[in-house]
């Protein structure tokens, strides 16, 4: 009766049978003149066999909601001048289309995202890294390509170079500078800007809070190389100026862990992000 119920032949069913009573490595049914009977592990089994089958469904349910971008976590980092401009207009797209994706999001330095990448903690990150210096952020990773972030001169409205038509790092070896703190990659780079130019930066304040060195350039304490990232709020008494021949770039990039498949949540909130892009224009002169 099994075997007709379920359109199988008698002998493909008791090979199934054997071959379950193998993986349990127990008795499932007792045979007699009377027809078959389930031994106790056989009720035992047939007692969790719909809960069994009812976890399988609901796994296949999340698995493909995963697949297509339905469902399932999206975990991302990023450094902070990135995430309070590109990442919020990001989130909102990202959870405008995809509700029911678990999203997350983590903040630090680059070099201090960079590892967890690698280690599968993050999902999506943002980096920046500059080019032409030894310090290099894309070993263990798959990176996807975002925009070029120029470091822009702030300087006092009044400031004497702040009318000149054009400005060039070396004509700044004379003065006091605003930077971030020592360690940071974007301080480094603007110690090197400077060793390029002719000569060694005096840094006379160190603030990690970009608006805290707009404040400092605006009570006239120094100049400072801000990204333009950082600059979508610009204190009207200081002046944003572009160098040339050109400004210092940062390369700014999303990265995956390498191996890792680029799901559909991945890639759209990769599309989301440059969306992000045309909507920041901070200025610069």
């Amino acid at each position: 009766m099994a075997a007709d119920s379920l359109s199988y032949s008698q002998s493909a069913v008791s090979q199934a049978i054997a071959t379950l009573e193998a993986e349990v490595g127990a008795s499932l049914i007792e045979r007699s003149r009377g027809g078959v009977r389930p031994t106790p592990a056989g009720a035992a089994l047939a007692r969790h066999a719909d809960g069994i089958i009812a976890s399988m469904e609901t796994a296949e349910t999340e698995i493909e909601a995963i697949a297509a971008g339905r469902g399932g976590r999206l975990r991302t980092a990023s450094f902070p001048t990135a995430g309070a401009t590109l990442m919020p207009q990001a989130i909102a797209g990202f959870r405008a289309s995809h509700p029911s994706v678990e999203l997350s999001l983590a903040e630090g330095e680059p070099e201090e995202i960079a590892p967890r990448v690698r280690a599968g903690e993050f999902d999506l990150v943002l980096l920046f890294e500059f080019e032409g210096v030894g310090e290099r952020l894309g070993k263990g990773i798959k990176r996807f390509e975002l925009l070029d972030d120029p470091l822009h001169l702030a300087l006092r409205h009044d400031h004497p170079l702040a009318a000149r038509k054009r400005l060039a790092l070396e004509d700044l070896g004379d003065e006091s500078w605003v930077q971030t703190s020592a360690a940071s990659a974007c301080a480094r780079h603007v110690v090197r800007s400077g060793h390029a130019a002719g000569f060694e930066p005096n840094v006379s304040f160190e603030s990690d809070d970009y608006l805290t060195v707009q404040g400092l350039v605006a009570a006239g304490v120094g100049v400072a190389l801000i990204p333009q990232l950082a600059l979508s709020t610009v204190r009207p008494d200081i002046r944003v100026r572009a160098l040339h021949p050109g400004s210092p770039v940062r390369k700014v990039f999303a990265a995956t862990p390498r191996g890792a498949a680029v799901t559909p949540a991945v890639a759209t909130m990769l599309g989301v992000l440059r969306e992000a892009l045309h909507a920041h224009h901070p200025p610069a002169t």
